[in-house]
């Protein structure tokens, strides 16, 4: 995620604003993180106790079925630009995906690769398609240079993924809505591709775009590269009604209580963004 978000935290796009320090959660594998002592920095946001579940976890909490859920979520997986990694879904056909616009472009507004792919599990196997780079519709393609509510991007696989469900779209959000964070790309978690699954909450509505789209803080625990990654609203469908952007904390790399200081951030699928979806949902694909 970028500087509104959680990307590799010794990475790129940590900002200082007076004490508090916003990030992205986009991750770039090329570099790790600086030799310091253990447990001095942690690459997550963490509320506390660190709640993410893997899906078997997840599972057993719930009471419910792993394999169902591992079939129910099979549409998240990453979107890898180059040497750099963010999270991202099929959302509502099964060659258009959603994620954050930082994922993309970098902090100069430049594209982070000539090529990009979209990786998920299919079925226990991972399936690696090409990202048609020229579809992408983005509410800013030099999103760190814009405030947060416009980090967000639709773009077309160059085919379709077989016997993957898409996500369908959630009604819209609302303040303290019970929620799923569903995603991969953490780069403390599974080596930034294992999926990780969490019940919280969103909270407070931060900002309104101009394109209709809203900035959300919310609880869940986030790890840098999970960018993108889906805000889940009803997850029987499941449905998402946001994506992850960033973090912003005054105490980065601790473990901190949920507060306004120290919080992850989401943006909604609503307005431009959702028009965006439904558009490139709604395309025939001829073949060729």
């Amino acid at each position: 995620m970028f500087q509104k978000g959680g990307m590799h935290a010794a990475a790129v796009c940590v900002f200082l604003f007076g004490a508090s320090v916003q990030a992205s959660a986009f991750s770039l594998l090329s570099q790790s993180m600086p030799e310091v002592a253990p447990g001095e920095i942690v690459p997550v946001v963490v509320f506390g106790k660190n709640s993410r579940r893997s899906v078997e976890e997840f599972a057993a909490q719930q009471k419910l079925n792993a394999a169902e859920l591992r079939t129910r979520f099979a549409a998240s997986g990453l979107v890898e630009c180059g040497e750099a990694h963010g999270a991202g879904q099929l959302t509502l056909a099964n060659d258009i995906i959603t994620t954050a616009a930082h994922v993309f472009f970098d902090e100069r507004g430049v594209p982070r690769a000539k090529t990009c792919y979209f990786a998920l599990e299919n079925h226990g196997k991972e399936t690696r398609v090409p990202i048609d780079l020229g579809s992408i519709v983005a509410g800013s393609i030099d999103p760190y240079a814009v405030a947060a509510v416009h980090d967000w991007a639709v773009a077309r696989l160059v085919h379709p993924i077989d016997g993957i469900a898409p996500y369908n779209l959630a009604d819209a959000p609302a303040p303290n809505m019970p929620i799923e964070f569903v995603a991969r790309g953490h780069i403390d978690w599974g080596d930034g591709r294992k999926l990780s699954m969490e019940k919280c909450s969103l909270h407070d509505q931060l900002s309104v775009g101009s394109e209709g789209t809203r900035e959300f803080s919310f609880d869940c625990e986030t790890g840098d590269g999970a960018s993108g990654g889906a805000l889940v609203m009803a997850p029987d469908k499941p449905a998402i009604g946001a994506i992850l952007v960033g973090w912003r904390s005054n105490k980065p790399f601790r473990s901190a209580p949920f507060s306004r200081m120290h919080y992850n951030f989401a943006v909604t699928i609503e307005g431009s963004f959702k028009k965006a979806v439904v558009a490139a949902a709604s395309k025939v694909v001829v073949a060729k």
